[in-house]
């Protein structure tokens, strides 16, 4: 007889599990060991409390797993929103079919996560997307400006005392700009003005370490230490503060001019540094916001940010 024919049923007690032996009923020899957890759960029997064989008359449903490949698209995808690559292209990351093959290698991200499906769709207004760390402008709405900002003009878009404000020079755009930062009235150069709201904030706070550039003429000649006392740190009126660098760009008789970095914020800050050291301001011009420069922009004119400048200020500002 073979291993695989039924032997004559045997009697056995109500409620007692089948037999282990070969010819058990229930046909093919599975194992001569019984599954874990004990009993096997047949018509006579109490519950099964172990897994189920494949076949088994009351076989479990099996969970049904997550796609691995869609789960990007699950995570990030907006139906009602824009194709991602269309969006990176309007964004100036390159042409279209860059932006597919960027995705396809699993540069991007959206929401920090990576995204390697073309057929994602997002909210540029609400989602944010990363090309290799650097983070891409997709709202059109958003308006980046460099200021090169005049001596005498006060930083502010409406003044009380009728001087010379910021809305004199871009008071007729139709967005509502926030100026990064402050320059005071005699203080002239780069000036960010930007209707990003979050991107000001973290531009002008000290604790997100974004770097400010000032050219100051100063009476000089300059003490041999002076480098060491402002990033050692100076006490002024409102608590120590201290320089991220300092150097001497120029000599002249009776003064100088120098280069100071810091990523402090507070009003007449570099003034009252240097004043501290025994060198007043005679003039000042910031030059640079973390990696936006003023370069050639002439005096009272603005200039749009390119792509690029807008994403090293995301990335600046930890964005």
């Amino acid at each position: 007889m073979s291993e695989y024919s039924r032997s004559p049923r045997q009697p056995r007690k109500k409620g007692s599990g089948p037999s282990q032996g070969p010819g058990s009923p229930g046909g093919v020899r599975r194992s001569a060991r019984p599954p874990a957890g004990g009993k096997s759960g047949g018509k006579s029997g109490g519950k099964a409390t172990g897994p189920r064989f494949a076949g088994s008359t009351k076989a479990s449903q099996p969970t049904k797993l997550p796609d691995r490949k869609a789960a990007p698209e699950i995570d990030v995808h907006d139906p009602d929103g824009v194709r991602l690559q269309k969006l990176m292209a309007a964004g100036g990351v390159g042409s279209r079919r860059v932006c597919e093959n960027l995705i396809e290698q699993g540069r991007v991200t959206v929401d920090g996560q990576v995204v390697t499906e073309l057929g994602v769709r997002i909210n540029a207004r609400s989602q944010v997307v990363h090309v290799d760390g650097v983070r891409v402008n997709l709202d059109e709405d958003r308006v980046y400006l460099a200021f090169n900002k005049p001596k005498g003009v006060v930083t502010t878009m409406h003044d009380e005392l009728g001087r010379i404000s910021l809305a004199d020079y871009v008071g007729n755009r139709e967005e509502r700009l926030f100026h990064v930062g402050r320059l005071d009235a005699d203080t002239e150069g780069l000036l960010l003005l930007t209707n990003d709201g979050d991107l000001a904030h973290r531009l002008q706070h000290p604790a997100y370490g974004v770097l400010k550039t000032y050219v100051a003429t100063i009476r000089g000649p300059v003490q041999r230490d002076v480098g060491k006392r402002l990033r050692e740190g100076v006490e002024l009126d409102d608590g120590p503060v201290s320089v991220d660098s300092f150097r001497i760009v120029d000599h002249q008789p009776g003064k100088a001019m120098v280069e100071v970095v810091l990523h402090e914020g507070r009003k007449h800050v570099v003034r009252r540094m240097l004043e501290a050291v025994g060198h007043p301001v005679l003039e000042l011009v910031r030059t640079e916001v973390g990696p936006i420069r003023l370069a050639d922009l002439r005096s009272g004119r603005t200039r749009r940010l390119n792509k690029a400048e807008i994403g090293a200020l995301y990335k600046a500002a930890g964005l």
